[in-house]
């Protein structure tokens, strides 16, 4: 199923820390998408149990949920949200994949730059990130790149993507590279 416009109707974001991820879910829905994150999801559960939002509480709990509740738990939350054209951020786990794979309309995007350009963007949100240096940075993403069923498999999620976006570059040439896409 696509828009009016023949775009996707859900489009799916993977891809590593800082890359981009939420630019291009920015533009999107500057372009009438609605936007889901599976990290929102998490950021609830751990409100909920009292916890600070930090990089590490996530992943942790992220793992935590896919296993007492199946590897696509989170997508599983996320469609029930889901109520028009929508972009769904934070897509980690092959099952997750999966799962909005069955959904019609969807299309999964890597986005990735290097690693370098990433940590600099990392450390300039300001936000927990739990890597002080980029040899931490490198460390911690290995970790997120392959794990158990049930855990961040990011290496897998992007080689399933029917699209790559290297966002190397100034935030225009990233938005003409979704527009192409689309």
């Amino acid at each position: 199923m696509k828009t009016d416009a023949g775009r996707p109707v859900l489009i799916g974001l993977t891809g590593t820390n800082g890359a981009g991820k939420g630019e291009v879910a920015a533009y999107l829905m500057g372009r009438g998408y609605a936007y889901l994150s599976l990290s929102d999801i998490l950021r609830e559960e751990l409100a909920a149990r009292g916890l600070d939002a930090g990089r590490d509480n996530l992943i942790r709990t992220g793992n935590e949920l896919r296993a007492a509740h199946g590897p696509d738990v989170l997508a599983r939350r996320a469609m029930g949200r889901v109520r028009g054209p929508s972009v769904i951020d934070s897509i980690r786990n092959p099952r997750e994949v999966e799962f909005f794979k069955k959904q019609k309309g969807f299309v999964l995007l890597a986005v990735d730059a290097p690693i370098e350009v990433r940590y600099a963007r990392a450390r300039a949100r300001g936000r927990d990130e739990a890597a002080a240096t980029l040899d931490e940075f490198r460390r911690k993403e290995e970790l997120e790149m392959a794990g158990n069923e049930t855990d961040q498999q990011l290496a897998l999620c992007m080689a399933m993507a029917g699209r790559t976006i290297v966002n190397d570059g100034t935030i225009e040439e990233l938005r003409r590279k979704v527009e192409d896409l689309l």
